[in-house]
């Protein structure tokens, strides 16, 4: 067993291995009438390196994580993320996974100069991505 994780870890197949044994966890099917969308800024704009981002969501409600309600979520920002977090796992929560489990619609982003990607994805009330995911469309930001 030794020589085979030895072997693995040498080609660089450990992670891929650990990560196809990760349970995966319920997963809450998403309603067919929804749409999250970033209210502000627009895609392109300009802002300064203090700004706020307005979340927008219909045909769902919104709901504190851990709240258990039909039809609600939570929002998370994902900010300079090219991948979607992976389905049937919690959304991580880092510098570039950013969660409003409180219910919060909007909130204040403190960023670097440069430029920048924002999408939101709701969550469910244990911060699982909906099936399918329910996100907004990636705008790009230019942090002055």
């Amino acid at each position: 067993m030794k020589r085979i994780l030895l072997a693995l870890a040498l080609t660089g197949l450990v992670g891929a291995v650990m990560a196809a044994d990760a349970p995966l966890l319920p997963v809450t099917k998403a309603p067919v009438d929804v749409a999250v969308y970033i209210i502000s800024p627009g895609d392109g704009a300009s802002a300064g390196q203090e700004f706020t981002v307005r979340f927008g969501l219909k045909g769902m409600g919104v709901a504190p994580a851990g709240v258990v309600k039909e039809r609600t979520g939570h929002h998370h920002l994902l900010v300079d993320v090219r991948e979607l977090p992976p389905a049937g796992q919690p959304i991580p929560k880092d510098d570039n996974h950013l969660h409003f489990g409180g219910g919060q619609t909007e909130a204040t982003l403190k960023l670097k100069p440069g430029t920048h990607t924002l999408q939101l994805e709701l969550g469910d009330e244990n911060h699982i991505p909906f099936d399918p995911p329910l996100v907004s469309k990636r705008i790009t930001i230019h942090v002055k």
